[in-house]
């Protein structure tokens, strides 16, 4: 895998951040008193009433989706096609040791959300050429109870033509489909299938298309204890894939945080969480010389802030040869709807 390559595809924030970055409405932000009360006592199931789909789009994106907690519903496989697609999507409850479902920088999302997130990046020693920048804005949006999508808007700055001239230029828009194939207090799960579309120029190493699906999970097993990841394939089909180098690789992520502190200890250290996140990146295409791994560990955190805005914060560092970059530093300011 060319070193190009491996930078970007850790860049774009669509797995880690990404995102990234990250970041999915980290559920009990918005309405606490409603969290308290799914977190401490049984959830009383009302009538569900049947809706159109644009029924429930409609009040999954506008609606109070933290007012009623009793009408989260349990999802699983089995009803994957007949349950859930007829319902708004609400914020489901805290996992049974209390911690909330949130996400982090570096670690799959594994969860559903309602919220919108910017987040900036420094690469140390970008492939060899100096320091690179990125900045995404990234936003989850609830359509039903079986469906999220994830948009992605990123913006880089690098020097990757090796010729002493930085390139700032938007970068490769995503759009991602997530569908919820079970939920229960204790696990989220969720396929996704992200998009990416040559929006980018190619002196950056963008301007290529691929399609990404994911499997994802969180999990909170004990107190506020909460493990996560997933793992997928990065295929590139467009663009300028030659040009940016980009392969064909296979991805996997595990990340493991313990919450510290509870929601009402804002400012600044309300559900304030540490982690530790892991990410995997192997080239499993022959168009290049030889099939690289890449993995890459990291310590995060993230905590609320006040009236429903979020800090997050991480710091990436890749334990394989070559490296893309010595480092990374993230950062993400959140704002939960």
């Amino acid at each position: 895998m060319k070193i190009v390559a491996s930078s970007l595809l850790l860049i774009a924030f669509t797995g880690p951040p990404s995102a990234s970055a990250a970041e999915a409405d980290f559920t009990p932000s918005p309405h606490q008193e409603a969290e308290k009360v799914s977190a401490t006592k049984p959830l009383e199931k009302k009538n569900s009433k049947s809706y159109s789909f644009f029924e429930a789009m409609g009040k999954s994106i506008w609606g109070d989706v933290y007012a009623h907690p009793e009408d989260w519903q349990e999802l699983s496989y089995s009803d994957f096609f007949s349950k859930g697609w007829d319902q708004p999507w609400v914020s489901p409850p805290d996992g049974p040791g209390g911690a909330p479902r949130q996400g982090w920088l570096l670690a799959y999302e594994g969860v559903f959300y309602r919220l919108g997130i910017g987040v900036f990046g420094w690469q140390h020693q970008l492939a060899g050429q100096g320091d690179g920048y990125s900045a995404t804005m990234v936003n989850f949006t609830p359509i039903n109870q079986r469906l999220n999508i994830q948009t992605d808007i990123p913006m880089v700055s690098n020097d990757l033509r090796h010729d002493g001239d930085r390139q700032t230029n938007i970068g490769d828009f995503k759009i991602q489909p997530r569908f919820l194939l079970s939920e229960s207090e204790s696990l989220t799960q969720t396929l996704n299938i992200s998009f990416r579309t040559p929006t980018g120029n190619s002196v950056n190493g963008a301007g290529w298309a691929s399609v990404a699906p994911q499997y994802q999970f969180w999990s909170n097993p004990w107190k506020g204890l909460v493990v996560r990841g997933g793992t997928g394939f990065t295929v590139p089909y467009a663009g300028d894939i030659q040009k940016s180098g980009t392969r064909t690789t296979y991805d996997g992520n595990l990340a493991i945080g313990y919450y510290l502190t509870p929601h009402n200890y804002a400012p600044l250290i309300g559900d304030l969480v540490g982690y530790v996140a892991t990410n995997l990146t192997q080239v499993i295409d022959n168009r290049g010389p030889s099939s690289r791994t890449f993995v890459s560990i990291g310590p995060g955190f993230r905590s609320h802030v006040a009236d429903n805005w979020y800090l997050l914060g991480a710091v990436e560092v890749p334990v394989t040869y070559p490296q893309p970059y010595d480092y990374q530093v993230l950062g993400g300011i959140m704002k939960v709807y």
